[in-house]
């Protein structure tokens, strides 16, 4: 799969900032996943687990608590109060 920059950002600096294939996690509307070239959208993101898959397969699990998530050409964005790894 074709990797895109991801950076979850809280006010303390950058939980994580680099390349991945895919991010699951709860939006407003429901669950949605986002893979390279996903047509741009800005939502909010509810609190939950959210997990994102690495090039070589290897999946990671962080928590946020509330944020909003921002989808354009190949960079997407998770700006949150609170986010910790699993």
């Amino acid at each position: 799969m074709k990797e895109f920059k991801f950076v979850i950002s809280t006010p303390e600096g950058n939980l994580y900032e680099g390349n991945i294939v895919k991010i699951s996690l709860r939006a407003a509307e429901g669950d949605l996943a986002v893979l390279a070239n996903h047509t741009p959208l800005v939502t909010s993101v509810k609190p939950s687990q959210c997990k994102m898959e690495l090039e070589d397969g290897s999946i990671k699990t962080f928590e946020v608590e509330r944020g909003l998530l921002s989808v354009s050409g190949e960079s997407v964005t998770l700006m949150s109060g609170s986010a910790k790894w699993v």
